[in-house]
């Protein structure tokens, strides 16, 4: 396969920072439209292998070889475990492997591995291109599908295979062990600040291990670019029946020529897709997001319950992607619907292609005036840290810290145009003046705690009249975590058409994609909260008499399953960026 034509590479034996280059200037060919079944499930195949059950021996002793394969891990070396629920201000510890009763998913035997490796990246000396894989040539194609079906054929027992790697995101993110020294509460990397990060890690080991497998290290991934109007649809290469790359449980109803939709709001206008698809893309890159946490996540140390809080790509665009492809037939949404068997669908290794593209973006090409500080300095969260097997078939411990430059890790991305980049709603100054006569809207203290299972509209007082830097917050919001369950925020929309999204007034949104808890509680508790600025900068609310917003919270989901406990507004603690930044 070495005679095979191969991605378009950059060099660059010391990739820095400054040898980035921006991005494609972006397009602006794409105007604005026209304005249950309770979860049971297992991590395992059928009629996988489990009759090689062994010990290994880590830097913490002896612990059972079951589990290791499924990459659940943390930072080894903690002196103290406390056992109370509180946050206790260190990195989030790795799982006791031996430990999985009849609560646990049942999981799969792996070979054996006497030892655990400290991950030390490779010197860089030819950087790999993610491909856009709407863009990808035949031969391209050839190799990725050669190389998936090779990953498929490993015995089923190799950690490299491909059931086995896709039961790393089962283990992770359902429930299958406990935070060590903390009772019963679940180890979960998603709907925090560690979403981004192990995911990249997952990636990068994958994209190694499929190089591997066809003997070609500079092998690197496609990436879903649903972002943009051209990729807004399945890519071609996961369509052929007879490739390694299809996989049946997906919605048929979506498959191409249907548009991707970003916001689940089930608008059938192609045109009026892509523009709710451009605004959401630059309300959760851009306009929302008041701090690194905001886009990133919130802080999830040891001790902490699960699910502190998504950032604004997790529980937007890569939570709708998820729903829009799991197939609704399926009992709980599979493969892709939901968390357990997302990774048997070949299809999600390319869509978080493009989430850990976001990342990158967010970190290194847009305006520093709107977060003029993107990092994360908390140790707990650079030392954070996870296991899983490279392309060799060891046993590796990786760190946050160590993932948080991509070019260090060997891969850029090709670059793509950004309609979103400028995508901004258009003012909305008519109608934005509150109309509290036609709304009618009750004062949300009055209304709270609330559930979501219609549209409903209030007033929230503002700290103060006119125009300030402040966020809207939505706070306690629980949830059935086995369900689908999404909420838009509007704000001072009078316009009753809830599936156009492409204006002023849309604020945000909060949703999960479904998963299984170790524990009978499948209930949690999150907060978000969105940056109002540049909204009242779009919709003129500005003025002395604006001491109150009508907000209008629209369900995406069905039937009941969401409560939020309270709303209100409060001044964005966050430093201003300076008056020069641009």
């Amino acid at each position: 396969m070495a005679s095979l034509p191969l991605p378009s590479i950059t060099t660059s034996p010391n990739p820095s920072h400054s040898t980035r280059r921006i991005f494609a200037k972006p397009s602006h060919f794409i105007t604005h439209a026209k304005r249950s079944n309770r979860l049971r499930i297992s991590c395992t195949a059928q009629n996988q292998n489990n009759n090689a059950s062994h010990n290994a021996e880590s830097s913490q002793g002896k612990v059972d070889r079951r589990n290791m394969l499924l990459g659940i891990g943390g930072l080894y070396g903690a002196t103290n475990l406390i056992s109370n629920h509180e946050a206790s201000a260190n990195p989030i510890q790795p799982p006791v492997l031996d430990k999985c009763g009849k609560k646990k998913l049942i999981l799969v035997a792996p070979p054996i591995s006497d030892k655990i490796i400290d991950y030390e990246l490779p010197p860089v000396f030819g950087m790999k291109t993610r491909p856009s894989a709407h863009r990808v040539s035949p031969e391209y194609i050839f190799k990725y599908n050669m190389a998936t079906d090779r990953m498929k054929r490993l015995p089923k027992d190799d950690p490299r295979n491909f059931m086995q790697q896709a039961n790393i995101h089962c283990a992770y993110c359902n429930g299958a062990y406990d935070q060590p020294g903390q009772g019963t509460l679940d180890l979960q990397v998603h709907n925090s600040w560690l979403f981004f990060p192990f995911h990249r890690w997952y990636l990068y080991f994958y994209e190694r291990i499929l190089g591997k497998l066809i003997g070609d290290p500079t092998f690197a991934l496609p990436f879903w670019n649903w972002d943009n109007p051209k990729g807004m649809t399945i890519p071609p290469m996961y369509m052929d029946s007879r490739s390694a790359l299809y996989d049946p449980k997906r919605n048929k109803e979506n498959f191409p020529p249907a548009v991707v939709d970003l916001g689940v709001t089930l608008n059938k206008d192609p045109l009026q897709v892509v523009s709710n698809n451009l605004t959401i893309m630059y309300s959760e890159m851009i306009r929302g997001n008041s701090s690194a946490l905001d886009f990133m996540g919130k802080e999830y140390k040891e001790g902490s319950s699960v699910n502190p809080g998504a950032g604004a790509i997790e529980r937007g665009a890569h939570t709708s992607v998820h729903r829009w492809v799991g197939d609704p037939n399926q009992p709980s949404g599979e493969n892709l619907g939901n968390f357990y068997s997302a990774g048997r669908d070949p299809l999600f290794y390319c869509h978080h292609g493009n989430v850990d593209r976001m990342w990158t973006l967010w970190q290194y090409f847009l305006p520093s005036s709107k977060v003029p500080d993107k990092r994360i300095t908390d140790p707990d969260f650079l030392n954070a840290a996870f296991l899983f097997y490279d392309e060799n078939a060891q046993l590796v411990r990786v760190t946050v810290k160590d993932c948080l430059d991509n070019l260090r890790m060997g891969y850029d991305y090709e670059r793509i145009d950004l309609p979103w980049l400028d995508y901004r709603p258009p003012p909305q100054t008519a109608g934005a003046k509150i109309n509290r006569t036609r709304t009618n809207a009750p004062l949300a203290e009055t209304i709270f705690p609330l559930k979501v299972d219609k549209i409903v509209r209030f007033r929230v007082p503002k700290t103060v009249k006119g125009k300030d830097r402040e966020l809207l917050v939505l706070e306690n919001i629980t949830v059935d975590t086995t369900k689908f369950l999404k909420v838009d925020v509007f704000v001072n929309d009078e316009d009753d058409n809830v599936t156009e999204l492409d204006k002023a007034a849309y604020a945000g949104t909060y949703a999960h994609v479904p998963h299984k808890t170790s524990t009978t509680n499948r209930m949690a508790t999150t907060s978000i909260q969105l940056k109002l600025i540049e909204l009242y900068d779009d919709m003129d609310i500005a003025a002395d008499d604006d001491d109150e917003i009508v907000v209008t919270l629209v369900p995406r989901h069905q039937g009941e399953g969401m409560t939020i406990g309270g709303i209100k507004i409060i001044k964005d603690p966050s430093p201003p960026p300076p008056a020069s930044a641009t």
